[in-house]
């Protein structure tokens, strides 16, 4: 069984408009000071061997090289990785990236960086509060691959504000022109509490409808196919080597820790997440006592609608044998009425082995994957 690490570096130079992450501004004495807690819950931890570890936030490297691989190498003398997967990945915002960044991520043993680009279209960036260029985004990739980095990572957005189809397959091509080996698409959504929830309130004649997202979507799909990218799970598009392991952990309900403010775990059927209020995971962290968070052992029915769900996310979608093997379930008798409601109406698709989401299914992903929670 695979067991994942997250670590989440809280700070960004700046907060977009549409984040709703555990997030603050970067002051100095205040990442120092975190860190310190990091450091303080890493050796509380108990040491086991992991698969991946993954470095996200937040942005990492408002940290220094210097400081995150010191980092690095201290998570993994905790975690030290086994010898079948060793997947390191940092999250980076373009415009931060320094000259040697990337070597010194190599020698400390990063595979996989995440670049949040968004969009290359620099109206649809100011839109979402960035404040990179194309220019940075471009010269991220190149110091990359001159590391030589195993894996590149491309994050996209799409339906923003004002956003087109051209533009949005302008953005497209030129990741596919990229030769990154990975790309994420997400369609924006608008979340609690965020400047774009309250914009939203006030002018949601501003945002992309459902249709043009489901428009939107399907133009990644066909062209990141066209290109030799496969569609391995709803928003993430891999050429041929090149998952993202640590998430495929996630997907296939594994086991996790997630170190940080607002950082989640899953171990033995807990899942458990921290606070979310900064000062409160700092001085618990720092001080030796419990981090105040949520937990819930999830059992039964909860805990199989929420694997399915999981599941239903990936091209695979449900395998049946394994899910009666781990869970001790015939999903096509426990989940008859759902399965044969959704594949009447084409969303869902059935073999010997499996169920998984049809490409219509993928469009309605969340009411889907819903019906199946709602029998728990």
């Amino acid at each position: 069984m695979r067991f994942g690490v997250y670590v989440h570096f809280a700070f960004c130079p700046y907060v977009c408009p549409y984040c709703d992450f555990a997030k603050w501004p970067y002051r100095a004495s205040e990442a120092r000071r975190y860190l310190d807690a990091l450091d303080a819950e890493l050796m509380r931890e108990p040491s086991r061997s992991a698969t991946t570890i993954y470095l996200g936030g937040g942005t990492p490297n408002t940290y220094d090289a210097g400081t995150l691989c010191a980092f690095v190498e201290r998570v993994r003398a905790h975690f030290p990785l086994t010898e079948s997967w060793q997947e390191i990945t940092v999250e980076v915002n373009p415009e931060l990236v320094k000259l040697r960044d990337f070597a010194d991520y190599r020698a400390a043993g990063v595979t996989r960086v995440s670049v949040g680009v968004q969009s290359f279209d620099e109206r649809e960036t100011r839109t979402l509060g960035r404040r990179h260029t194309p220019g940075d985004v471009r010269e991220t990739v190149l110091r990359a691959r001159n590391a030589k980095l195993e894996s590149v990572n491309l994050d996209l957005i799409f339906g923003i504000p004002g956003q087109t189809s051209r533009s949005w397959r302008t953005s497209l091509e030129t990741a596919i022109a990229l030769e990154v080996d990975h790309v994420s698409a997400y369609g924006l959504t608008i979340e609690e509490g965020t400047r774009f929830a309250k914009l939203y309130a006030r002018e949601p004649q501003q945002f992309a409808s459902d249709e043009t997202q489901a428009e939107f979507y399907e133009i990644a799909i066909d062209m990141l196919a066209a290109a030799g990218y496969e569609q391995y799970e709803i928003s993430n598009f891999a050429r041929p080597g090149h998952r993202s392991v640590h998430n495929e952990n996630y997907w296939n309900n594994g086991e996790y820790v997630g170190l940080g403010v607002g950082a989640a775990s899953y171990r033995q059927g807990v899942r458990s997440v921290h606070t979310r209020s900064l000062g409160d995971y700092v001085r618990a962290a720092l001080s030796g006592v419990p981090i105040p968070g949520e937990s819930e052992r999830l059992e039964g029915k909860r805990r199989v609608g929420e694997a399915i769900m999981l599941a239903l996310r990936t091209a695979q979608g449900v395998r049946l044998d394994a899910f009666k093997e781990r869970y001790g379930i015939d999903v096509l008798e426990d989940y008859a009425p759902v399965v044969a409601t959704y594949a009447a109406a084409g969303f869902l698709e059935r073999d010997t082995n499996a169920v998984r989401l049809t490409r219509r299914g993928r469009l309605v992903a969340n009411e889907v994957c819903g019906a199946f929670l709602a029998l728990t």
